[in-house]
């Protein structure tokens, strides 16, 4: 999982990326390919 400042870019390399948030943090996180995994600060 990678932890980068902004998520807009990371969101569309990739068509099932979806953003979350859990406990006050943003995730992105990818079913089918999980190497698109983001978290933010």
């Amino acid at each position: 999982m990678k932890v980068v400042s902004s998520l807009k870019s990371h969101k569309k390399r990739d068509l099932n990326s979806k953003l979350v948030r859990r406990r006050g943090r943003i995730y992105i996180i990818n079913k089918k390919n999980p190497k698109y995994k983001v978290r933010q600060r």
